[in-house]
Parts: structure tokens; C-alpha cells; sequence
């Protein structure tokens, strides 16, 4: 059985409940300064804790670090250099330095970091897999991904939020973050990026809009259209290959939770398509299906787990869209070792 640590109740809360899906786990702590909030999900079965380091040094093999962003990598290195698995919410961490360093740790405590991605984690991106192994997907052409969500007063009443000292980051760190991992993990890396980020919506500090062209390994091209201005919360998937179209449902929340059209671009291949997705396998969706596969890193066993250089991979495009919009200019990936960006990209 494998114990865990939750730190934060908030996102926290959904992790909970994941957890209480599998077997493989056990919750036997949690920390969260809403007291209420904590006793509420504690119950009799876990054990409540004051602080952060209280759960550092608890008997657990597994810190899940579900704090705000300024938080992720200080943390998560203190509980690796304590001898603890790791689980991190996006983003992993707020600069490339916290990410080698974050690395380092890993290496010198023999530990493991799991960057949580679990939106590529549903029948969608099963039934994709599929077509994929397959052979009737061909190569990436073009995608287009809308996250076009509404954030209001309301949702920037908690102070960190949509500050760069808190949040250490807008629209482009916390929301669209996990569009940009599906583009990655279902097509091909992103090797150059151009962006144009504003403030539109909400009298914050961070963006809350953004227009992005990525280009990816092989010649493909994709953009990325942001909004925390929109009427209501919806994310959109287009992923065009050379044999196929993938069209995502609106939700915004679990993606490959939805149902998705796969078109053949040939249309005397459709029936093709449609017999492997009607046969492909369904594995657990979101937060569950991303906690089995830790499960399996953790037991040694085959996995899908995200992996840190996964998770590194996300804050260097994050760099790079920042450093794109700032200088007005293409910046080709992966970023060079020397990158005035690497500290950080907070003004």
C-alpha cells in the first residue's frame, strides 16, 4: 500500500477522491490551513496536520503538493530531500532553475517526481492511442486548441491569485498549460513558438489572454487561442493528421472525458476507424487514471506515468511564450542552457 501526504485541500479535495478509487492508495494525512475545510475531508480515516513539514517527516512514501504555484518547487524539493515520492499539480514548478534544481534533488534522494497532467488520461485519448498504434493516423499537419474559460472577481478574491508574487503567472501557466502538454503528447514536441499575451478581462497583473503559434517537429503548425474573458468554460481540441481529424467535446475540464469525432480523411477508411475505436480499451479517466499509472511507476511495474522531464518540458514552453511575447520574436526550442529566462520570467 501506498501512503500519502495531500498538501492543500483545495484541488487537493479532487485528488481525494481519486485516491478513494484505487486500491494501490491510502490517504493517511492532510494539510490545509481551512480548518473546516481539512476536518471535512479528514473524517475519522485521516489524520489532520498544522504544517507543511509535519507531513514531510509523517509516515508516508508519497507528498501530494496541491499549494499554490510559488510553492511547488521549494516544497517538492524539501520533501524529496526528506526521502518522499512526489506528486506536483501544475505547474511544477515557476522557472527552469527550480526545475534542474528540482532534478537534482530527485537524482540525489533516488525519489521520483510525477508532474500531474490528468487530462491525458480518458476514453478520447485511449480510443487516439488506438488509431495511432493503428497506423490510421499518419503525421501531425495542424491543430488548433481553444481554452476559453470565464474567470471573474469572484475567482481573484483569493489573493494569490493573478499576481506574479502568488500565482507567478497568468492564463498561460495556470489554464492553457495542460492544452499545450495534449499538443506535445499527441503530436510531435513543439520546436519554435510566437505569442502575443494581454490583460483584458480582469484588473489583474498576469494575462489573462493570449494568441500563440507553435511549430512543431516534422513541419506541423498549431495555434493556441486563450480566454479567461469568455461566457462559460469550455476548452476545444482540433488535431489534424495526415490520414485523420480529432475533434474534441467542450468540456473544459476533462477533455477525453467527452465524446470526440474521429474523422478518416479518406472516407472508405471510416469503418476502420470507427472498429478500433469501438474496441479500444478504457482506462480510468483525469486524476485516477493519472494516479494508476503512478501507482505502476511506483510498484515497478510498466507505466504512462508523467515524468519530470515531461513536467520540465511544460515550463520551458511557458519560458519560451513569455520570452516570445516580451521580445517580439520566434523563439526556437528546447531554449539554450544559457537563457537570460532560465531564473524566471516574472517582471
Amino acid at each position: 500500500m501506498i501512503r500519502v501526504a495531500i498538501l492543500g485541500g483545495g484541488i487537493g479535495a479532487q485528488h481525494l477522491a481519486a485516491y478513494d478509487q484505487l486500491e494501490e492508495f491510502v490517504v493517511t494525512h492532510l494539510v490545509d490551513q481551512d480548518t473546516k475545510r481539512s476536518a471535512a475531508l479528514c473524517g475519522d480515516d485521516i489524520t489532520p496536520l498544522s504544517s507543511i513539514e509535519d507531513a514531510l517527516f509523517a509516515d508516508v512514501d508519497v507528498i501530494d503538493i496541491c499549494l499554490p504555484p510559488h510553492l511547488h518547487a521549494p516544497v517538492a524539493i524539501a520533501a524529496l530531500e526528506a526521502g518522499k515520492h512526489v506528486i506536483c499539480e501544475k505547474p511544477l514548478a515557476t522557472s527552469l532553475e527550480q526545475v534542474d534544481a528540482m532534478a537534482n534533488a530527485a537524482k540525489d534522494s533516488g525519489k521520483s517526481v510525477f508532474p500531474v497532467f490528468q487530462y491525458r488520461f480518458g476514453p478520447a485519448f485511449d480510443q487516439l492511442r488506438a488509431l495511432q498504434q493503428g497506423g490510421l493516423v499518419g503525421a501531425p499537419r495542424t491543430a488548433a486548441l481553444e481554452t476559453h474559460w470565464n474567470r471573474d472577481a469572484e475567482y481573484y478574491a483569493i489573493p494569490w491569485r493573478g499576481t506574479w508574487a502568488g500565482e507567478q503567472g497568468g492564463a498561460v501557466l495556470g489554464h492553457a498549460i495542460h492544452a499545450h502538454d495534449l499538443l506535445g503528447k499527441f503530436m510531435t514536441p513543439i520546436i519554435g513558438v510566437t505569442a502575443r499575451l494581454g490583460t483584458l478581462v480582469n484588473p489583474i497583473e498576469t494575462e489573462d489572454t493570449a494568441a500563440l503559434i507553435f511549430e512543431l517537429e516534422g513541419g506541423a503548425l498549431a495555434t493556441s487561442s486563450i480566454t479567461l474573458g469568455a461566457a462559460s468554460d469550455e476548452t476545444r481540441l482540433r488535431l489534424v493528421y495526415e490520414h485523420l481529424t480529432a475533434t474534441s467535446h467542450t468540456n473544459p475540464y476533462a477533455p477525453a472525458e467527452g465524446t470526440w469525432q474521429f474523422r478518416a480523411r479518406d472516407p472508405e477508411r471510416q469503418n476502420e476507424v470507427d472498429a478500433i475505436c469501438n474496441a479500444a480499451p478504457r482506462n480510468m479517466p483525469g486524476f485516477a487514471g493519472f494516479l494508476t499509472e503512478v501507482g505502476k511507476a511506483l510498484n515497478n511495474t510498466p507505466n504512462a506515468a508523467v515524468t519530470l522531464s515531461e513536467g520540465a518540458a511544460s515550463i520551458e514552453l511557458v519560458t519560451a511564450i513569455y520570452a516570445a511575447h516580451r521580445e517580439g520574436t520566434r523563439i526556437a526550442l528546447p531554449l539554450q542552457a544559457d537563457h537570460p529566462m532560465r531564473g524566471g520570467w516574472q517582471p
